[in-house]
């Protein structure tokens, strides 16, 4: 049913290429990225959750109390 539906569309085969470019794409351009990101700021990105100094304390570790 769903085959006759698509196929009485004009012009839905531009659909399923578009989405794979994108896809492509948007893998590509974050590999890229990965690739010339500078490696301390990524190693302070992959730490900071895991710090417990700083303003960003969570509520219930001060009290519950929002500063």
């Amino acid at each position: 049913m769903y085959k006759e539906v698509l196929r009485s569309i004009e012009g839905i085969e531009i659909y399923p290429i578009i989405s794979l470019l994108i896809f492509f794409c948007f893998f590509v351009g974050l590999t890229a990225w990965y690739v010339m990101a500078d490696g301390d700021r990524l190693q302070r990105l992959a730490r900071m959750p895991l710090d417990q100094e700083g303003e960003s304390a969570a509520p219930h570790e001060n009290g519950g109390k929002l500063s």
